[in-house]
Parts: structure tokens; sequence; C-alpha cells
């Protein structure tokens, strides 16, 4: 069969899941790139249902990547259609129509190191913050208020699989998260430049089974949120900058936790 054009309905169907509004519809999403479609592929959801619809390649990359795709069936389309599929400024060929894979609030509390992030906006941050999450050892993620879809491909692409193998969850209220968290007897602290406590003085508290409370980009967590937590911790500035931005904050507070539980 010739691979398919741009104009066919299938890849338009597809296309449209660029947009939120025909992913929350929908309930599918697009993950973009061989990492994006290999965590994909290796997943089940609860339901028992594989995570992939179908998978949509150009006639190079289902040769370049036979290896990675195994038995999956896929849909060769040329490059003009692969280009409308892929936001990618370079695609890689490869893009996988998937379903949502989001977990219950509880679901994403279970263990001893999990990450919230309120209002986070931005889907490199977002996506960075769940890779970081998964190398760390966390065992869940949660998104939560007025954040950036978990199915902007953006934030898939950034997450490098990561989204795939540890599990997020979606919260509207994030104060109802830090809330689900203390009652998963997790100790919830709160990243804060203001913060009273010393990440780097006290082994004994990130030892605890924690939620790390992490907020905006620009503004932070807002003190009503902040309050809930147990502590607020601040990340030491030892050298002239004025701040760390999200996602290497996250990684500095996770692998100072993640360090202080192995060795206690």
């Amino acid at each position: 069969m010739a691979p398919l054009t741009s104009g066919n309905t299938r890849v338009k169907e597809a296309r449209k899941l660029h947009r939120r509004s025909e992913r929350s519809a929908r309930r599918c999403f697009l993950a973009d790139g061989p990492k994006a479609v290999e965590g994909a592929l290796a997943t089940v959801l609860p339901s028992g249902e594989p995570c992939v619809v179908e998978v949509f390649a150009t006639v190079a990359a289902a040769t370049q990547y036979a290896g990675l795709l195994g038995g999956a069936e896929v849909v060769l389309v040329e490059d003009r259609a692969m280009d409308g599929l892929s936001d990618s400024v370079s695609p890689a060929g490869l893009v996988a129509v998937c379903r949502h894979l989001d977990v219950p609030l509880a679901d994403a509390l279970h263990g001893e190191l999990v990450v919230i992030c309120s209002d986070v906006r931005d889907p490199g941050n977002a996506g960075t913050v769940i890779r970081t999450a998964d190398a760390a050892g966390a065992t869940g993620v949660v998104l939560a208020g007025d954040a950036v879809d978990l199915y902007n491909p953006k934030t898939i692409r950034a997450s490098v699989g990561s989204a795939f193998h540890l599990p997020v969850a979606i919260e509207r209220d994030p104060a109802a998260a830090v809330r689900a968290a203390r009652a998963a007897g997790l100790q919830v602290l709160a990243a804060d430049g203001a913060g009273v406590v010393d990440l780097f003085a006290d082994d004994a508290l990130l030892s605890r089974p924690t939620a790390w409370l992490f907020g905006n980009e620009a503004w932070g967590l807002p003190v009503e949120l902040a309050d809930l937590a147990d502590h607020r911790v601040s990340i030491p500035i030892l050298g002239r900058a004025e701040s760390l931005n999200l996602a290497t904050a996250a990684a500095v507070c996770l692998y100072a936790s993640a360090r202080a539980m192995m060795r206690a």
C-alpha cells in the first residue's frame, strides 16, 4: 500500500490531536519521536488496553527504527504528512496516537518520594521535572492547578519517555493534592527561596517519606499553599545567581532526598 498523504482522513484526524480540546474530548494524544513511541509501545494501561492506538511512520523511519517498533503495525505516511503530525523542528518520522495514561491522584502518591507541581506552565519544564523525578527514583508526579497539559507534545517529548514510566496524576486543586499527600503519610516540603530550612542542613528531615511541592516558574508558590506544607525548604545560592529555574530546583531537591533516603 502506498504511504498515506496529508489529505488522508486518518492523518487528518490524528493531526487534530495537536489541539488540547481535541485531546481532552477523545482522550488521546500524540507521542512524537522514537523515545516517546518506544515508551508508549511498552505501556499497558490499568484497563488492560495498550497505550498505543496506531503508529505513523515515514518509509525511512520505519526502516531506521524497525528494531524499536518490533512487531507493531505501522501506518506508512509521506514526509509531508509526517510534517503535519509532528510539531518538532526536525521530525524523526515517527509518531504514535496514544490513549491518555494519567492516573487517579491516590495512585501517584504511593511510595516514599513524589512530586507535586503547582501551576507549572512551560511544557519543557513539566516534561523535564517528570524525567528528573523518574531518574531520582520518585514514584509519582502530580500536575496540579492551572498546569500545562501533560499531553502537550512538548511535555511528552521533554520527558524523554519518563511520562510512560511512572504514574502522573492531574489535579485541579493544588491544596487538595497537598492534603492527599499528607493523608497518604508523606511529609510535604515546599521548595521556597524564603524557606527557613536549609536543604543542605537536615538529612534526617530529607530521609522521611516526602512529597516535594514546587510552584510556578515565575511567581513560585502562593503563601496559602506554601502554608499547607510541613516545612519550607530553601536551596542555598552559593554564587551571585538570583535563583534556579524550576527544573533545576526540582533536580537538586529530589536528589538531596534520594541521597538522604539511601543513607538512612
